[in-house]
């Protein structure tokens, strides 16, 4: 078998691919290049630099796997390759230690003012009392984000004697009191925290999630780090909170624009810099080289991948049928947690009709994977999914039913906590997914892109009002849906946009009377 390799790769990573196949290390390939010479190869292994295009994948006859030497796939057409039955993998664990040993790095040289204290050395200065810092022994450190990397940042904090918060919505109190964190909000981390270091992926909801609000509510002496995503942290409200001594200082791996020369955090007072180092060690890019190694010598000698992110040992004759159930049971289950909004402990997926005839377990885990992509992004995959739930505590229950009312086969999801609970049905026809129910309240929508869903009062001058506070805000309205419910009872309206909705737009549609709860939720 032929192995391309088409960006740099660590020798041993080659080694282990060499071993066993033929393989032909050439990078820097165009897509008409790459489109031409991977019709003759197996499996196909990259990093950031190679882009894996539908035209790529639909050239690709022979390709079993592709291999990403590092955490995103965002340069791989992961659909495409899903519905050739390609196996995509990547090495999500691979730089989590190194990460993690950056963010504590940055706090260390934050809290001792180092890389000032190393510049005014060189600059022939004697300046012992200018940078006095302080101690971490004793201080409080708020973890926002707790999973993999952040975990592991709060083992080494608690190892120097630091007490720990931590935000983690998705995260059960069990699991806390286990790693020995206390959990809270956002905000009462700023109140409380001396050093607050986040970790969590960059969704909707964690964009900005420490903004001017969060500023005004930190200690003086309060003092952030960020290696996790540029966006987490309002770059703009930080430096204005920087620049006015609102808290002491800043250690900044990330940034919304890189390189970040134009933006507002180069400059400012009281803050340490690094060019998005968090994975730049020698272990870790050895450690993504060795670990995509190994997934493309167990695939191609007829093993499975442990890091796959699409479906792994799906035949691809069976894809035609259960593709169109798999992508729609993630995107049912996804907005069944943007919907809840917080931590759960229970996923049900009911089968109905034909589909409960076949073996849906690729759909269950599906089902799993998109709910917990809401709190754990690109760290969850289809292979891990099951046992992430499993660790988190989430009970998962599966159910079938031969008989359905209107279509041969539907799928029901439903996510719970506590006694709160949301519920998505669907179904597909004509090899397309369409959702058909939520929260038990009929509907007929295509899964794609933004909708709103709105709880209401079933009476006049409600949905009015709400279609013109879009309106007026430019945000266009393709499609609508509203429940059914006696007047005076509580419904659903279900909005498709164009385009997201900031939470400013929401809020003022909360604001109108009858209203009483609106959310965003991608699709």
């Amino acid at each position: 078998m032929k192995v391309l390799v088409s960006d740099p790769l660590s020798e041993q990573g080659l080694t282990i691919l060499q071993q066993h196949f033929t393989v032909d290390v050439i990078t820097k390939l165009s897509e008409e290049e790459l489109v031409e010479k991977i019709p003759e190869y197996d499996a196909l292994v990259i990093r950031s630099g190679t882009q894996v295009t539908r035209k790529v994948i639909e050239a690709a006859d022979k390709m079993k796997i592709v291999g990403r030497a590092g955490v995103g796939v965002d340069n791989v057409d992961v659909e495409a390759a899903t519905e050739k039955g390609i196996i995509v993998v990547n090495a999500p664990e691979g730089n989590m230690l190194s990460a993690a040993e950056h963010t504590i790095a940055m706090m260390m040289a934050l809290a001792r003012n180092v890389p000032q204290a190393d510049a005014s050395l060189k600059a022939k200065k004697w300046e012992r009392g200018k940078f006095m810092g302080v101690e971490v022994n004793g201080k409080t450190l708020g973890v926002i984000g707790l999973g993999r990397i952040g975990a592991e940042v709060a083992k080494r904090a608690q190892g120097m004697n630091m007490n720990i918060l931590a935000y983690d919505p998705f995260v059960s109190e069990e699991r806390a009191k286990e790693m020995g964190v206390k959990m809270m909000s956002v905000q009462e981390i700023a109140k409380e925290a001396d050093f607050i270091t986040v970790h969590t992926p960059l969704t909707k909801d964690t964009r900005n999630i420490i903004d001017a609000e969060e500023f005004g509510m930190m200690k003086t002496n309060a003092r952030i780090i960020n290696c996790a995503r540029g966006g987490i942290i309002n770059e703009e409200a930080l430096a204005e909170a920087l620049n006015s001594e609102k808290i002491a200082g800043a250690a900044i791996d990330v940034f919304t624009s890189e390189p970040p020369f134009d933006g507002p955090l180069i400059d400012c007072k009281n803050i340490i810099v690094t060019p998005h180092l968090g994975a730049s060690t020698k272990e870790a890019q050895i450690n993504v080289a060795v670990s995509v190694a190994e997934e493309v010598v167990a695939v191609l000698n007829g093993g499975t991948a442990k890091n796959a992110i699409n479906i792994p040992s799906v035949k691809p004759e069976l894809m035609t049928m259960l593709a169109p159930y798999i992508q729609l049971a993630e995107t049912m289950s996804n907005a069944c947690a943007q919907l809840l909004g917080k931590n759960y402990e229970k996923i049900s997926i009911s089968y109905n009709g034909d589909i409960a005839e076949k073996d849906t377990r690729p759909v269950t885990v599906a089902a799993i994977k998109g709910m917990l992509q809401v709190a754990l992004g690109s760290a969850v995959n289809y292979v891990n999914a099951g046992a992430l739930a499993k660790s988190r505590k989430v009970e998962v229950i599966e159910s079938k039913s031969e008989t359905t009312e209107e279509f041969s086969s539907t799928i029901k999801i439903e996510v719970t906590m506590g006694d709160e609970k949301v519920s998505v049905g669907g179904t597909v026809i004509a090899g397309k997914g369409k959702i058909i129910s939520v929260n038990e309240e009929h509907v007929d929508i295509v899964p794609a892109g933004y909708m709103i869903v709105a709880k209401h009062i079933n009476k006049p001058n409600v949905i009015g009002p709400c279609c013109l506070v879009l309106g007026k805000n430019d945000i266009n309205i393709s499609g609508m849906q509203v429940g059914r419910a006696e007047i005076g009872g509580t419904t659903i309206m279900v909005l498709n946009v164009d385009s997201e909705v900031p939470e400013g737009i929401l809020k003022e549609m909360r604001a109108v009377e009858g209203i009483i709860d609106a959310k965003l939720i991608k699709l």
